[in-house]
């Protein structure tokens, strides 16, 4: 077969632009810092990059389900373990009534009207709230967990959950029945038939005194268990944000470029490519005849 000029500067011309493209890509590649820019760059590698990538943000929506978590269940300690101060200052107080003999009418009353300040505040306490929802009031759309008489107004309904892993998902929530008792010997009652009783019946105060140590002892738990939980959510936070380093890592390795390799191939590529337009320039001479046509 014979091969004619035109074919050889066809050839070489091609071999040109191939390695014209490799610098071109080399280049693209060093001002972009990826090494996939576009699917058909690695198939493969495109696959796994969207793995990760959705790895990634279901990692970060429980980073913000973790701090949600966190926010709740720290707020609801703080919360319970006031109130747990001041069910120690009416415990107090009902003692010091409880000892008639040495007290008279003014001080009971003096203790009565402390009382029920006392179990005003617990009730405001009993209504804080996080992001517009009541702390103790279960799944309630209201505002409030309870009324103004100390009448739980939540909905118990399903637990508050939020998911922290792949696997688990944490209850953040305490209902009010839950930490401060049922009706009529939740909190609220035992404090005001104590408030009631330290002038109008204190012979009455030594069963009010067990009953408020019952519901004191609830009390307790419920900051045990929510202590627990935060202690799960705080580990699981740390988990969480390793496992964000990592998947970063696996997204760098899978579409950031080695820098000091790819410019050393893009220094090789240019010298190749000037190597190939001398040779190229000296085997494909022009002839009087080419620049007639």
């Amino acid at each position: 077969m014979r091969i004619t000029q035109r074919a050889v500067a066809l050839t070489s011309l091609q071999g040109l632009n191939r390695n014209l493209d490799s610098v071109a890509k080399l280049q693209q590649q060093l001002t972009s810092g990826k090494q996939i820019s576009a699917p058909s760059d690695s198939p493969t590698g495109t696959n796994r990059a969207m793995q990760t990538r959705n790895d990634q943000a279901a990692v970060d929506q429980q980073a913000r389900n973790i701090t949600d978590a966190q926010a709740w269940l720290d707020q609801t300690g703080s919360t319970m373990q006031s109130m747990i101060a001041q069910v120690q200052r009416v415990r107090d107080l009902t003692v010091q009534g409880m000892n008639t003999g040495a007290s008279s009418d003014p001080s009971q009353q003096a203790l009565a009207t402390e009382v029920a300040s006392i179990r005003e505040g617990l009730i405001a306490l009993s209504n804080v709230s996080v992001q517009g929802r009541p702390l103790f009031g279960g799944v309630t759309s209201s505002g409030q967990a309870y009324t103004t008489a100390g009448a739980w107004a939540g909905n118990a309904g399903a637990p508050v959950m939020r998911r922290v892993s792949d696997t688990e998902s944490i209850r953040i929530d305490i209902t009010g029945p839950e930490a401060f008792g049922t009706a009529p010997s939740d909190l609220f009652s035992v404090v005001d038939n104590i408030a009631t009783d330290l002038t109008a019946n204190p012979a009455a105060l030594d069963g009010h005194l067990t009953a408020l140590d019952d519901v004191l002892k609830g009390m307790l738990a419920g900051v045990a268990d929510i202590g627990s939980r935060a202690t799960r959510v705080d580990g699981l936070a740390q988990i969480n944000s390793d496992r964000a380093l990592s998947l970063s890592s696996q997204l760098a390795v899978t579409e950031d470029i080695d820098m000091p390799e790819t410019i050393m191939r893009l220094q090789m590529l240019q010298v190749g490519y000037q190597a190939a337009l001398a040779a190229t320039s000296k085997a494909i001479q022009p002839s009087l005849l080419d620049y007639l046509r």
